[in-house]
């Protein structure tokens, strides 16, 4: 299995797949409450069966080109996780997410994750556009989307349901030509 570090102590990012569906679900049970507060996933993995099921959603995805999907382990325990829910290369346009448990929360490992596959999303695959859909309550996760150079574009009014309750949601994005730019100054600063 390959893993990429995430320049944290004892972090890295490497593949998730339908086979590790009871860690999966480990690490969802032990963070439920929290990634479910303005993400879906912990009521689409309420068991074994659900949790392999979405994991295999993720790799058929993998296998269309039409999505992909990385886990975030600390010291080799799952604790989170990132993906391109959409990956469009006809029109060059992929929108990331990512989820955390809480005890990982707070050491910028959702960010360098990040970083690593928008990265290669925009030079190894071309896209042109990432998006990162967020709820305008979730502040970390728009914290995420400033510290990646995005850009909020719009804010969708009551375009969701989530435990019941209609919900805003923002739409933030970066050109791969804005993400290029960010990545230059960075490499000159250091």
């Amino acid at each position: 299995m390959y893993a990429i570090p995430l320049g944290v102590e004892g972090a890295e990012l490497g593949p998730l797949e339908p086979w590790q569906a009871g860690e999966f679900l480990a690490h969802m049970d032990r963070g439920r409450e929290y990634i479910g507060r303005y993400v879906p996933l912990p009521e689409a993995t309420a068991d074994l069966p659900s949790a392999r099921a979405w994991l295999q959603r993720f790799a058929d995805k993998a296998a269309a080109d039409t999505g992909r999907l990385w886990g975030i382990r600390q010291d080799g325990r799952l604790v989170g996780g990132v993906l391109f829910r959409v990956f469009d290369t006809e029109s060059g346009v992929c929108e990331a997410g990512c989820w955390l448990e809480p005890s990982a929360a707070g050491n910028g490992l959702v960010t360098r994750a990040c970083e690593v596959i928008v990265d290669w999303a925009v030079e190894q695959r071309s896209m042109h556009r990432v998006e990162w859909h967020v709820d305008p309550a979730n502040t970390p996760s728009i914290n995420v989307a400033r510290r990646l150079g995005m850009t909020r574009e719009a804010r969708l009014r009551e375009v969701g349901v989530h435990r019941g309750e209609r919900r805003d949601v923002e739409i933030w994005a970066v050109l791969a030509r804005e993400w290029r730019a960010r990545r230059r100054t960075a490499a000159g600063a250091e």
